[in-house]
């Protein structure tokens, strides 16, 4: 039995070497994307590549990194100094903008001097010990909108694809590798430097990780992950035993997904069962009868949707168990094949990642609050208000004729809770990133931000109220095509145990006379020089009649 104290310290040093990882790509990034809103992720996997310890990134890239780097471990044979990298969505990546590099972390028993990746080379004996993992969404990609968050019918539309191929080999960068992928983008520099700030991330956390097993004993540190894993299993098994056993079912809709104006069906049955025999699942969510695979790009892969389920899970626990693999051994996803929530090839799937994944979520919720009411809140604004700007640099900018992308998803309300209000303009649920300044946005952007508020009374009404979403208003100062990619624009977050519903987003251009012009959630506008573009984000639902008095 481990002693509770010093799995309570391994458990701290693994996610404060996340935390690390997290910190370094953050401050070495180029973009304003990574560096500004934090739109990454980082985690420390064990020899089995089971996820020991997640930082407090994005929920959407954590619990589907695995996947990725299992793939990456298939595919290549890394060894010491190896960087894979991947952002194939069908080989366990999202969408494609996100970029994930997986390194190889090698240990040698005895002391531990290795300060770099390369540097286990003449440490290690048989296979590595760790692998540590850096995950961020790179601004663009290619395809066919700047951005690479356009609505598209297909994943070739969608930008460069990567299956797992080797960034680097003993320390060294493949050249080729990279060169191919700065090629297909439009800013290859700061995809250059990007990509750095991800290698030099994995290099933190192997850095740490041989620090602690020199400190502690390779054997010890074995130990503590086995402890580690073990621990979040059965404390995800005592919170499955506080639910009712039986069938919880709930449906929920995406507005359409841009090519046709038929809403989007998510539907799954919770089947909790705990008179099962030791080490069984005891959840199963089953996700038959949710719609096929669409021809717009908001189709989820199998990462998305796990990940999504994986988040719910540890939103309940309590905040000290490790966000380790351990939590999933009870529960059971099931995804019908091509579907909307585990899309095959050739579907686009730019959306499913930051909306359809914002859906599932919305989705299991519901269907829990028929199990523990007093434990889920209503739903928060449910989408990532997705906005790409994209075009060349006009020709009083110092980078006259340069492309550039420009990307940020806009906060919104989060859902009422049992015991007090929603908070108003901030990301809730897949996705945890900030918005950009609006300094860094000037700074970097020929652009402006004329009106950046909360949206009053958009949260729902109920015993406590929902919050209130965001309006981002921007004025272009030169011609160049916008994209959005949004959701919630039909039917607005739902309440809970009689609150009201928050109230839907909506999308204006404004023009220079002053004309206004609404615009789908899906779909891209070609804008001139002077005019806006305004978001107004969703609030969330409230939660509980509103009182008479």
């Amino acid at each position: 039995m481990p002693d509770p104290a010093e799995l309570e310290i391994f458990r701290e040093l693994f996610h404060a070497i996340s935390e690390e990882m997290g910190a370094s790509l953050r401050r070495s990034a180029f973009s304003p994307n990574i560096r500004e809103r934090r739109d990454y992720s980082c985690a420390v996997f064990d020899r089995d590549a089971q996820v020991i310890a997640m930082g407090d990134h994005m929920p959407v890239h954590l619990g589907s990194m695995p996947m990725s780097v299992h793939a990456a471990i298939e595919r290549l044979d890394l060894g010491p100094g190896d960087v894979a990298m991947v952002n194939d969505p069908f080989a366990g990546g999202t969408h494609l903008p996100d970029i994930t590099l997986v390194a190889p972390v090698f240990i040698a028993s005895g002391k531990i001097r290795s300060r770099h990746l390369h540097d286990g080379a003449r440490l290690a004996r048989g296979g590595p010990e760790f692998y540590v993992a850096s995950r961020a969404h790179h601004a663009d990609v290619g395809g066919a909108a700047a951005g690479s968050m356009g609505l598209s019918r297909e994943i070739y539309q969608e930008g460069i694809r990567i299956p797992p191929v080797a960034l680097m080999r003993n320390g060294k960068l493949q050249r080729d590798v990279l060169q191919m992928v700065l090629a297909n983008v439009r800013t290859p520099e700061e995809r250059e430097g990007d990509l750095g700030a991800q290698i030099a991330a994995c290099n933190t956390g192997a850095r740490r990780l041989y620090e602690l097993c020199g400190r502690y004993g390779l054997s010890r540190v074995r130990g503590a992950t086995r402890a580690l894993q073990n621990y979040a299993e059965q404390m995800t098994r005592a919170l499955l035993d506080k639910i009712p056993d039986g069938e919880y079912s709930a449906e929920d809709f995406l507005d359409n997904d841009g090519i046709s104006d038929r809403p989007v069906r998510i539907a799954l049955t919770v089947r909790i069962a705990k008179r099962k025999p030791r080490n069984a699942p005891l959840v199963t969510i089953d996700f038959s009868g949710s719609d096929e695979q669409v021809e717009g790009s908001i189709n989820a892969v199998e990462a998305i949707t796990y990940s999504a389920c994986f988040y719910v899970f540890r939103c309940l626990l309590a905040e000290d168990v490790p966000a380790a693999a351990g939590i999933m051994r009870p529960v059971r996803v099931i995804t019908p094949p091509a579907s909307v929530v585990n899309a095959r090839p050739p579907a686009a799937v730019a959306g499913g990642n930051v909306e359809t994944s914002q859906r599932i979520v919305d989705t299991l919720l519901r269907a829990l609050a028929k199990a523990v009411p007093d434990r889920i809140p209503a739903a928060s604004s449910g989408t990532m208000n997705n906005l790409t700007i994209g075009g060349l640099f006009p020709k009083d900018h110092p980078r006259a004729g340069e492309p550039f992308a420009y990307y940020e998803t806009i906060a919104g309300g989060m859902g009422a809770r049992p015991e007090q209000d929603g908070i108003s303009g901030v990301h809730t649920h897949m996705t945890n990133s900030l918005n950009t300044p609006a300094e860094a946005l000037e700074y970097s952007y020929p652009f402006r931000v004329t009106h950046y508020s909360l949206r009053s009374n958009s949260g729902g009404a109920g015993k406590y109220r929902g919050g209130d979403g965001v309006v981002r208003e921007l004025e272009l100062l030169f011609d160049a095509d916008v994209t959005l990619l949004a959701d919630r624009r039909l039917r607005g977050p739902y309440g809970l145990q009689g609150g009201a519903d928050g109230s839907p987003g909506r999308n204006v251009v404004i023009r220079q006379d002053g004309s206004e012009l609404s615009i789908p959630a899906k779909g891209s506008v070609r804008l001139r020089r002077g005019d806006r573009i305004r978001i107004e984000s969703p609030g969330g639902g409230g939660w509980g009649k509103q009182s008479l008095h």
